[in-house]
């Protein structure tokens, strides 16, 4: 392994600038400060007038492996992460045969540790009949336990009481649960038919995956983890009357906040239309300010992607066939940048929330930070730097991307993931492999 001296950049870490150099040898940071005495092995990377960050956390990606690989992978979409600075992500379960055994998440390491650029973990599943799979899972070998209490793929919709409250109860670590109730939001369906027939507006996505349906369901997750002492983290937030639920420094409750939420609201549709359709849905433009200022207030603690790709074809169809998802790990990271060129946050808050929170929430061990002895993730971003979106520069398998005409006004230098230089300049170092994120093991 090269050693690699990082010299003249700006670090953003832990709330503070600082100009100061970094020594990494055998995947680690060892040394952190001024006038270092650099071996003369280091391979040097020179970062003066850029920012140095600690490589993100991305703790919801579907990278659609095994089962549905025309969409996408873990070698591809890997690919894309380390390209937007992302150097450990957290995916779900709801592949093809879907997550919901420790035999089936060492499947999934298995082929991250041959394929994956990015450091990784893997949720396991929860669905009506594994209660007791949930119960002797391994809490330092999971992200967490994903409970989908809404519509989802396959048996994985967990919609019985009684095994809520066995999984609320029992579940050995984090539980992340995507809230939507599946009653209203069939009704609504029904009664977007009757008005449109076959050809529903996309614009009317947010109305048939309503507000009402994600409070319903959210609040009713809050309850249970309030009543059963579990630890609940909430994905996706997408309306101002769920933050209600939340509060700012709670550790034991707590919600997230992805990207698109935070860019697009209900007038993107009129030019985007199925390319935004994600589940929940883009909503409001009101809805988009108080999740932007719950991000700034602490309510929100993490920000993520929801990374979700589908081929351009499947993406063409009417309303009812056209997949939700979203293709966005590659930008996540020059996106929540250009909110901080818009003054919405700041790039400490970034980093706080991206990187610091998930590490905390999730209790990996010895990432998310830029201290002396941690494994040494970090991404260089060129704050001067242009980035526009082309078909020909994306890394994700699907090939598209919803941001068809934007430039960045910022650029991804260099990505290290565990000491080793895994993106830099435009270029992906395809030897590079991730290693598997560690988890703390007691986690209740």
């Amino acid at each position: 392994m090269t050693d690699l001296l990082i010299t003249g950049g700006t670090l953003i870490n832990e709330g503070s600038r600082t100009n100061e150099d970094i020594i990494i040898r055998n995947g680690r940071i060892e040394s952190i400060g001024s006038n270092l005495q650099v071996p003369s092995s280091c391979k040097i990377i020179e970062a003066e007038g850029k920012w140095v960050l600690p490589g993100l956390i991305d703790d919801q990606v579907h990278f659609r492996e095994p089962g549905l690989t025309h969409k996408a992978c873990i070698h591809t979409e890997s690919q894309a992460a380390v390209a937007g600075g992302v150097t450990t992500y957290f995916e779900m379960p709801n592949v093809s045969p879907p997550t919901l055994d420790m035999e089936r998440i060492e499947d999934k390491c298995a082929i991250a540790s041959r394929d994956s650029l990015a450091n990784y973990g893997f949720f396991l599943g929860a669905s009506n009949e594994n209660l007791e799979a949930v119960k002797s899972a391994d809490p330092a070998k999971i992200a967490g336990v994903k409970v989908f209490m809404g519509s989802s793929t396959g048996n994985m919709l967990v919609d019985e009481e009684t095994v809520l409250e066995g999984i609320f109860r029992n579940a050995p670590t984090i539980i992340a649960t995507h809230c939507e109730d599946t009653p209203m939001i069939l009704a609504n369906e029904e009664n977007a038919r009757n008005k449109y027939g076959d050809d529903v507006p996309f614009a009317e996505h947010g109305n048939i995956r309503s507000r009402e349906a994600c409070l319903k369901s959210s609040s009713m997750a809050v309850e249970l983890a309030k009543r059963e002492n579990a630890k609940l983290h909430v994905l996706h937030i997408t309306t101002k009357e769920e933050l209600e639920l939340f509060e700012s420094g709670h550790d034991r409750i707590t919600a997230e906040a992805c990207v698109h939420h935070l860019w697009f609201e209900e007038s993107s549709y009129a030019t985007l239309g199925s390319q935004i359709k994600c589940n929940p849905a883009i909503k409001k433009v009101s809805d988009r300010d108080a999740v932007r200022r719950a991000v700034l207030d602490g309510r929100i603690s993490i920000l993520a992607t929801d990374h979700a790709p589908h081929t351009w074809e499947e993406k063409q169809g009417t309303y009812f066939n056209a997949p939700s998802g979203l293709p966005l790990i590659q930008h996540t990271l020059l996106l929540m940048l250009e909110m901080c060129e818009q003054n919405c946050f700041t790039p400490e808050l970034i980093v706080e929330r991206a990187c610091h929170a998930p590490a905390r929430l999730f209790q990996v061990e010895e990432r998310g930070y830029l201290r002396e002895g941690y494994w040494a993730d970090l991404v260089v971003v060129d704050p001067e730097g242009k980035t526009p979106v082309k078909d020909t520069e994306l890394f994700s398998k699907c090939g598209w991307s919803p941001f068809p005409h934007l430039t960045f006004t910022n650029a991804i230098s260099t990505t290290i993931v565990s000491g080793k230089v895994a993106y830099d300049h435009g270029k992906l170092q395809m030897d590079c492999r991730g290693q598997r994120a560690e988890f703390a093991k007691d986690r209740r």
